[in-house]
């Protein structure tokens, strides 16, 4: 299936409750039934035991390698059954806005509506919420891969997060001996773009090695330092006043989306309160207070 990204499966496994080889509260032979009233597929066929037999893992392949209209097909119909199961229960939703989350996907599968990959989040006339929605929804998602995938992820989201911003995002790209996780292009000036998620706050080793390449490019060039896990205080000082260098960390990201501040003007004021202060490193949150 076209689209079908790490961040979406993860989503689709708490939205249908694929924990531990199960899907909603399907048999073997209901989950079958299921397939074949509603999609019009064999879902026992072993073309779909690839990864395994049980109920999940036949619906992760399925999803993974049908066409787009069937796949869409079997979603909506998911989702049906798993409503009319949560009325008839009474259940309270344990997900934030599931719908939302699931029209974006569906309709960027689909190759259409605000959740396509360089879906606009601001606009002349307001905010595209299931934007900022979505997106907030994948970051969130993320924590949940393992490590070498989620960095990779990391990266394609903030590409797709700088073009929802407006801002021309360019893929990570790599220099003869170095590599650079991304650029983007704010008022006539290019951003240089280095990005890490690990478990530790990133030190004064990491700032440098990413000013280095900074101060090797044009003088007009900047950077942008985003580590989701942040900046330890004694890297920070370590690292010092002055630099052409801004930093973002997890939580910034997230308030970002959640409060709908535009990046643009995030970046703008942490340009400004860096030329004022000398810090490279002011929080959202601080800066945009509530």
């Amino acid at each position: 299936m076209p689209n079908l990204r790490s961040v979406d499966v993860l989503f689709l496994n708490d939205l249908f409750e694929m924990g531990s080889g199960y899907v909603l509260n399907f048999s073997n032979a209901t989950f079958g039934d299921f397939f074949r009233e509603e999609v019009g597929i064999d879902i026992d066929d072993s073309r779909y035991d690839v990864d395994g037999t049980s109920k999940a893992k036949r619906l992760r392949y399925f999803l993974r390698t049908a066409d787009a209209a069937t796949a869409v097909r079997a979603l909506e119909a998911l989702w049906e059954y798993r409503e009319a199961l949560r009325r008839r229960a009474r259940k309270p939703e344990s997900l934030e806005d599931p719908q939302s989350e699931l029209s974006s996907l569906i309709a960027r599968l689909q190759g259409k509506g605000p959740s396509t990959p360089h879906a606009t989040a601001f606009t002349a006339t307001g905010v595209n919420r299931s934007v900022l929605t979505s997106m907030r929804s994948e970051l969130v998602a993320l924590s949940s891969l393992e490590p070498q995938p989620r960095g990779y992820e990391f990266e394609k989201f903030l590409k797709r997060f700088f073009d929802a911003s407006g801002l021309a995002g360019r893929d990570p790209f790599r220099l003869r001996g170095e590599q650079i996780d991304g650029s983007f292009l704010l008022r006539s000036e290019i951003y240089l773009l280095e990005a890490k998620w690990q478990n530790a706050p990133c030190g004064a080793e990491d700032l440098h090695a990413f000013h280095g390449k900074v101060d090797q490019k044009a003088a007009w060039a900047r950077g942008l330092f985003i580590s989701n896990s942040g900046f330890t205080e004694d890297g920070l000082i370590a690292f010092g006043r002055g630099k052409r260098v801004i930093c973002m960390d997890g939580l910034d990201l997230y308030d970002l989306l959640d409060r709908a501040i535009p990046l643009e003007h995030a970046l703008d004021l942490k340009v400004r309160r860096a030329g004022e202060t000398g810090l490279p490193f002011l929080r959202i949150r601080d800066l945009f207070p509530k």
